[in-house]
């Protein structure tokens, strides 16, 4: 397995819109692998084909309950709203107010080109929504009700606990 680099938001790629997978095969389960061990070195929870430089609709994502490998995913159910907080690992140390369905159904097929359905709601909605967005060239700062540098966050944080 091999680490890729993240592409940061600024890089043209991210504004691209990922294109199908015809083929699973050897070589688009090496770059999932690849994806996985990717998101897990830089603690992330989920990440796109397109982040590491690979217009292909690929997602790995894990939210604590064991790794999702995603290949041509598509939602096909969305209910309700609600908003939250997301960071991503294409921009490192920012968080923004997004708002997102409060639950989801989505289709894929795993690794192995065997159909999946994922009905989700919480982190692994967001997850899903988040990554799935990466593959049509949307970034969450496009729709981010406020972004933030959690780094000032840190600051205020620690001036406060200096009272």
């Amino acid at each position: 397995m091999a680490l890729r680099t993240i592409r940061l938001i600024g890089d043209d790629i991210l504004k691209k819109k990922s294109r199908e997978v015809e083929n699973i095969d050897d070589r688009i389960r090496m770059i999932l692998n690849d994806m996985a061990d990717t998101m897990y070195a830089a603690n992330g929870l989920g990440l796109a084909a397109v982040q590491v430089g690979i217009l292909r609709r690929l997602v790995v994502i894990d939210v604590g309950e064991g790794l999702i490998k995603l290949v041509n995913p598509v939602i096909t159910y969305k209910e309700g709203e609600e908003t939250d907080i997301e960071g991503c690992l294409s921009l490192p140390g920012y968080q923004g107010q997004v708002k997102r369905p409060a639950l989801v159904r989505m289709n894929a097929l795993n690794e192995n080109g065997e159909k999946i359905n994922i009905e989700a709601t919480g982190l692994l909605k967001k997850a899903i929504c988040h990554e799935l967005d990466h593959l049509d060239g949307i970034v969450y700062t496009d729709i981010a009700e406020s972004i933030v540098d959690i780094s000032d966050l840190e600051d205020t944080q620690e001036d406060d606990s200096e009272k």
